[in-house]
């Protein structure tokens, strides 16, 4: 079955009830509050703070999102793209291009506008639905995308170049577009990326988002009385992916515009939070607040919230032993996946398995995993191997790539370019990338991209990006560069040129050090990160920079 009939089922059974709720505190005057000092009702009055939407809403804007597309004469095999800020309208164009049959093709919103180009024409897109935070960037592109023939804006002050989402969906019909789908016909493109940094395209059918919800139900048991607050952003499998289990309970969720500490406590008190997953950045900025007194605990009333569960990068035990320390109560549980197993699930810890903690866990529900050697063979319990994994999520093919695709998809197997071990329990952990993507606060960095743009600095002879530990951000992109002779420069001279780079690329530490190479000129990273790993640099943070 397509995973709109769950949306369908839903708007027929509980037609009147909530769905989603957004949250946006940036609309109140002091942007932070007590959930003391005002009641529900009060600050739903506060215009732009608190958007709410039932079943039968989502159900009708997903289906006058279709009829808009069908209008227009896109159907199955059209690419539709979706590049919005976490919002209230995210979730029923996300159904509704799934609706009409097209492909939902869903862009990271920290794309520049040459990126936003590039996924644009790797996917073949032909519309695009995008909101008010990218007029700049589109307005940079507009002439050079000739083959997105449709655009549409989300938001007020539409730019001469697009036309008015709401306007044009909202004089559909609300019905059903008729249109019938099936498990293998494709349903969205999502977004990585290799060595290079270079996107690929990872192609999913409709019956791998239907296994998403089906393993993230399995293993979070969300009932109907479950809330979910959602927090990542939802171009990205895992937090939609997440709230898949809220779809196929039918139950309620709340769309967080913000990662601000008292933000999300707020938010979890005053909505009645049952699950909440978190980045590991924002799990230490919440204990961190606690810490050092900016959040009083005692403010919230947080007894609903059941389970705290991470993922998108390896979690520090200490974190979890320091967060049980002032939430004892909650389950715990981290998630491993990529966006080509259709996000998290692929391996599971589970809430039973607390002493575990470190692990990635086991294979999760459908899915198997094996970890080999460079020849595809499997490794002796306890050496490390590659992971693979295979299973209902993995995905159909990188999107127009088949070398690409023939490299990690083998008989099956999906390899994860991910090193780990099994202990003596069957429990997986990572122990390093094969690649060298940088993993920072949940988001990839890719080490070349910085490589290449730092090389155009005229003082810079050669460089090299590496990550190093972080207590808060998991990783961070330290460059090592190396000089040309003779010529001089300071660590806030190499900052301030890349201040050019999109803020989660640029590098946190500078180090000068010659950059070492092997004989056929590959950068020996493995020597850098032993040489820096452990040292004791001082890291140089960008003012302000606190959002993963």
């Amino acid at each position: 079955m397509p995973i709109t009939e769950f949306l369908e089922r839903n708007a027929r059974e509980y037609e009147d009830e909530t769905s989603l709720i957004e949250i946006n505190p940036e609309a109140l005057d002091d942007g932070e509050l007590s959930w003391k000092e005002y009641t529900l009702v009060e600050v739903a009055h506060v215009h732009g703070y608190r958007k709410t939407m039932t079943w039968g809403e989502f159900d009708r804007k997903a289906n006058q999102t279709a009829n808009l597309l069908k209008s227009r004469g896109f159907s199955k095999g059209d690419k539709v793209a979706l590049l919005l800020m976490n919002c209230i309208e995210w979730l029923p164009i996300y159904f509704g291009i799934l609706k009409s049959g097209a492909t939902v093709v869903p862009l990271n919103y920290r794309y520049t506008a040459e990126e936003i180009k590039y996924c644009l024409g790797l996917a073949d897109v032909s519309a695009l639905i995008f909101g008010e935070e990218f007029v700049e960037r589109m307005e940079a592109i507009i002439g050079t995308i000739p083959e997105v023939r449709n655009i549409f804006y989300v938001g007020s002050e539409k730019p001469g170049f697009a036309e008015s989402y709401e306007d044009a969906s909202s004089a559909m019909p609300e019905d059903a577009p008729g249109i019938s789908l099936s498990d293998e016909e494709d349903a969205a493109i999502y977004y990585s990326s290799g060595t290079t940094g270079f996107p690929k395209a990872i192609l999913h059918p409709h019956a791998n988002l239907v296994s998403a919800c089906v393993t993230e139900q399995k293993h979070h048991g969300q009932t109907r009385d479950d809330i979910f607050l959602c927090i990542p952003p939802l171009y990205h499998t895992g937090a939609k992916m997440h709230w898949f289990g809220s779809l196929v309970s039918g139950s309620k969720a709340v769309i967080l515009r913000g990662v601000n500490p008292k933000w999300i406590l707020d938010a979890a008190s005053r909505e009645g939070a049952s699950i909440v997953w978190l980045l590991v950045p924002w799990a230490q900025d919440i204990l961190d607040a606690i810490e050092c007194g900016e959040v009083e605990l005692g403010d919230y009333d947080l007894k609903k919230w059941r389970l705290m569960h991470i993922g998108a990068q390896p979690v520090p035990p200490s974190l979890i032993k320091r967060w049980f320390h002032y939430f004892p109560d909650h389950q715990y549980d981290t998630n491993y996946g990529l966006s080509e197993s259709i996000g998290p699930g692929a391996v599971h810890l589970g809430v039973e398995n607390i002493s575990k903690v470190g692990a990635i866990g086991k294979a999760g529900h459908g899915w198997r995993t094996k970890i080999i050697d460079e020849a595809g063979a499997p490794v002796k319990r306890g050496d490390v191997g590659e992971l693979a994994v295979s299973g209902p999520g993995v995905m159909k093919c990188y999107y127009n790539d088949e070398e690409a695709t023939g490299a990690v998809l083998k008989d099956g197997w999906l390899h994860t370019g991910d090193m780990a071990r099994e202990d003596e329990d069957g429990f997986i952990y990572l122990v390093d990338r094969k690649k060298d993507v940088i993993i920072s606060g949940g988001e990839n960095i890719y080490p070349v991209q910085i490589e290449d743009f730092l090389r155009k600095f005229e003082k810079v002879k050669d460089v090299a990006v590496i990550g190093l530990p972080h207590h808060r951000l998991g990783e961070i992109a330290a460059a090592i560069v190396e000089l040309k002779p003779d010529r001089e420069s300071s660590e806030e001279e190499i900052l301030q040129f890349s201040m050019e780079l999109p803020r989660y690329k640029r590098p946190r530490q500078v180090i000068f050090d010659k950059v070492p190479r092997n004989p056929t000129g590959k950068i020996e990273k493995p020597k850098l990160r032993e040489k820096y790993a452990g040292g004791s640099v001082v890291e140089l943070q960008i003012e302000g920079d606190k959002r993963a």
